[in-house]
């Protein structure tokens, strides 16, 4: 008698994770193009050619939909491997030059900004007119915000390059307001400046805001 085969779902759970990912991706430019409260499960499913029930049962709700798709988008990709563990966010915090390090931090919240800016504006936008899913997304957005830059200023600590006196937690706060996506949506949109001159400005305010400059001398420089 010959042996059963052995059955390999490898292949069914690669193509169910694909179809996921199209689904958030899909939702996320519905959401941008036409905002949260006017996009439904059912254009979501419509779009991305499966059923509404198939929306419903990958996800359950609409609100943990745009979440998924928030996620992906924060991270490039839908592997399940947090920010902070990216090879590139490594690298970042090995950086033993504490301005670079600032400067390379936000290089970094400019390709996030790059990937989320449009979504997390529409967040934004309708937390302030009060729908609920979008107050409670933007207060986890903003706690999970606030954890990444009080790591930031750990690392700072670590290098001993923190300004004397400066409390880190007041140090963490700054950090959070100038990597927000309201400084992100003034600057690019309002006022029409680049992606690097945002950059750029970022880091030199990131820098003067946190950290003791040295001169070649060793006097401080402020």
């Amino acid at each position: 008698m010959c042996a059963a085969r052995r059955y390999d779902a490898s292949g069914r759970e690669r193509q169910a994770a694909l179809t996921r990912r199209h689904i958030a991706t899909t939702a996320v430019e519905q959401f941008v193009a036409q905002g949260y409260a006017t996009t439904t499960v059912a254009s979501v499913a419509k779009a991305a050619g499966v059923s509404a029930q198939t929306v419903y049962n990958g996800f359950g709700t609409k609100a943990a939909l745009l979440k998924e798709g928030y996620d992906i988008l924060m991270v490039g990709d839908g592997e399940a491997v947090p920010l902070a563990e990216r090879p590139d966010v490594r690298a970042l915090y090995a950086d033993p030059d504490p301005v670079a390090f600032l400067r390379g931090y936000a290089r970094l919240g400019r390709t996030l900004m790059d990937r989320l800016g449009p979504l997390a504006v529409q967040i934004g936008a309708g937390a302030l007119a009060g729908d609920p899913d979008l107050v409670e997304l933007r207060a986890t957005t903003d706690r999970e915000r606030l954890v990444g830059t009080g790591m930031v200023v750990g690392r700072l600590v670590e290098l001993g390059a923190l300004s004397p006196g400066l409390d880190p937690d007041l140090a963490r706060d700054r950090l959070w307001t100038l990597n927000s996506t309201e400084v992100w949506h003034l600057l690019t949109s309002a006022r029409g400046w680049s992606g690097e001159q945002y950059e750029d400005w970022v880091g030199d305010a990131m820098v003067a805001a946190v950290i003791e400059i040295r001169s070649p001398s060793g006097n401080d420089r402020r």
